[in-house]
């Protein structure tokens, strides 16, 4: 009796290379991948925890494709510290949109201001830390002066008879004092407040309160 001889199939050999997910770079999406695992980077670990290499690993990319955007750290945290701009800027208008006296939305965006810094401590200081980042970014100027623009203009609507230099000295100091008030409650320099509760929204108000009421004052005069 002959036998038969059964050939078995060759297992199929599968290329593990195929089944890997592409990485954003090589689908264009390198540059907002970074800033995203950039930003995320920063508000866990804090810019003494940030370095470009993590900032690849997160966003699983090799630590050389960064170059490909970003000259150095400081043009990535730039870029940060821009799209944080962008985002004061659209709560300040979100927060002005809710009131149609002058005054009150000139509180609003003093208030809106102080609460973006609280919710995003990390990326807030990086705003105002020129030696962290590059500070020859055309995008974080252009976001820095929008941001400010707003200020100005919700001032001008209290002052509206003010000449620019008035409104531009307003606006400093309104800065001065709702950053000020920002930064020493980031800081817990504020007797115990923290940063919420009735004790807190009570001095922040009577911050606002005052700077309102002496612009509106000047108006008055």
């Amino acid at each position: 009796m002959s036998t038969v001889s059964i050939r078995r199939p060759r297992p199929v050999q599968t290329n593990a290379r195929a089944k890997r997910k592409p990485s954003h770079y090589h689908h264009g999406r390198l540059r907002e991948a970074l800033i995203r695992a950039g930003r995320a980077l920063i508000e866990q670990r804090g810019l003494e925890g940030f370095t470009l290499r993590e900032c690849a690993r997160r966003a699983r990319v090799s630590h050389a494709a960064p170059a490909h955007h970003f000259r150095s750290v400081g043009d990535l945290l730039a870029e940060i510290a821009a799209q944080g701009f962008d985002d004061l800027a659209a709560a300040m208008d979100a927060a002005a949109s809710q009131e149609r006296d002058p005054a009150r939305r000139l509180a609003a965006l003093g208030r809106s201001y102080v609460a973006f810094a609280l919710a995003n401590k990390a990326v807030f200081e990086l705003m105002f830390n020129r030696g962290a980042r590059s500070n020859d970014n055309a995008r974080l100027e252009a976001s820095r002066k929008a941001a400010y623009v707003r200020l100005t203009e919700g001032i001008g609507a209290v002052v509206p008879e003010g000449s620019q230099a008035t409104r531009q000295a307003l606006a400093d100091l309104a800065w001065a004092s709702v950053h000020g008030f920002a930064m020493l409650a980031l800081g817990g320099e504020l007797d115990g407040d923290g940063m919420s509760g009735a004790a807190f929204t009570r001095r922040l108000e009577a911050v606002l309160h005052i700077i309102v009421e002496a612009m509106a004052g000047r108006r008055a005069r």
